[in-house]
């Protein structure tokens, strides 16, 4: 994972500035730079706006007494997505609007969830607890195979503390 955070943040870089070159060489430099300025400014009034969207479905998820997993993600990927939008390049602008617009959103979350559910399970094999807990057979919730061992214990709590009567 390091070396691949190293390698991306060398050749992001340089790919930004070969392709700002290749743009510039193509359209001027002067509308290059005045490309840049517009996709700013769209992508802050985008961002603006689609914030403003998610902050509503945030509280209203969390009014409504449910789990506001997938507004979260949206807000985080509104976040990441204006700071990839005020970041000057065009291949960083296409990522971050990849994450703002509200059609390409539903993708960008399957594709990040998808990287950390896999991040998440490599970790957790690789971690010294992973055979404390197996994973129960059939997944019941009821108590039933805990650490795979067996079924329930049905037993009586007695409260030492009140008074006979």
């Amino acid at each position: 994972m390091r070396l691949l955070l190293f390698l991306a943040f060398l050749i992001v870089p340089v790919l930004e500035i070969w392709l700002l070159i290749q743009v510039g060489s193509a359209i001027g430099g002067w509308t290059t730079v005045a490309l840049l300025i517009a996709d700013s400014l769209l992508g802050a009034w985008l961002v603006r706006r689609e914030g403003r969207r998610a902050w509503r479905a945030l509280q209203d998820a969390l009014q409504s007494g449910r789990m506001p997993d997938k507004e979260l993600a949206d807000g985080g990927l509104i976040l990441v997505g204006g700071a990839l939008l005020l970041t000057p390049g065009f291949l960083s602008d296409i990522l971050g609007f990849l994450c703002v617009l509200p059609f390409t959103r539903p993708a960008m979350r399957r594709l990040v969830s998808w990287f950390f559910d896999r991040r998440v399970k490599r970790m957790a094999a690789a971690s010294p607890y992973a055979n404390l807990f197996p994973p129960s057979p059939g997944g019941h919730a009821d108590g039933q195979h805990i650490g795979g061992r067996g079924g329930v214990v049905h037993g009586e709590v007695i409260r030492e503390d009140r008074e006979p009567s």
